[in-house]
């Protein structure tokens, strides 16, 4: 006889040989506003001092504001981990946990590059900090992996792609319009994918619950 879904619910989800207990609606409000909180922390710093300031403190404080935003991506990724949102397979969670060290690299060269101004000409710093990229980038994959898959439904389904597409427009921008007008893409971007995502998960957290 086939169980109701409220008995399933209460038994967790399972995820390829594992059972996790599902996420609490305020956890997902939690950890949504997290991630729209950093957004908006990085994206109103770069609005004023661009994404590549020329004084010590807007360098500072640019970076703590990256910083902050890869923290709301962690909160993304704990969302997307219990939810099974690239899907239950073992290279699909493995591609949430690959993207999880990539942003650990990436905030430690944050990290280091705020507060640590003698050591950014070092080989060692100039070797993380290709892990920013990296990681955007597998954010990309990651959002084009939700959308096909289907896990997550309604506006948060395709928004991690929107969100997500933020290197993919950024980059392009600064070389073909310059540093000026990239600055400007790059910070509106950020408003528009990761602030608004973590916007749309915290107000309508059912959407990234799996339907049994």
């Amino acid at each position: 006889m086939t169980e109701p879904p409220s008995v399933h619910a209460q038994r967790g989800t399972h995820t390829g040989g594992s059972v996790s207990a599902p996420l609490p609606d305020t956890t997902v409000r939690r950890l949504a506003l997290g991630l729209s909180t950093g957004a908006l922390a990085w994206s109103t710093v770069s609005f004023v001092y661009g994404f590549d300031p020329a004084t010590e403190m807007g360098i500072k404080i640019t970076d703590l504001g990256g910083l902050a935003f890869q923290f709301g991506v962690c909160f993304l990724l704990a969302i997307m981990v219990r939810t099974g949102a690239t899907g239950v397979s073992r290279a699909a969670r493995a591609m949430l946990q690959v993207e999880r060290v990539l942003l650990a690299l990436a905030m430690a060269w944050s990290f280091f590059h705020a507060f640590f101004p003698s050591a950014r000409d070092s080989a060692w710093l100039g070797i993380l900090d290709a892990f920013w990229p990296l990681s955007m980038l597998g954010m990309f994959v990651i959002g084009l992996k939700v959308a096909i898959g289907g896990r997550w439904r309604g506006a948060a389904r395709f928004w991690p792609l929107v969100a997500e597409s933020w290197v993919v427009v950024t980059l392009p921008s600064m070389m073909i319009f310059g540093t000026s007008v990239s600055d400007i893409v790059g910070a509106a971007h950020l408003l528009v994918g990761y602030t608004t995502l973590g916007l749309i998960v915290a107000f309508r957290p059912e959407l990234v619950r799996r339907e049994h």
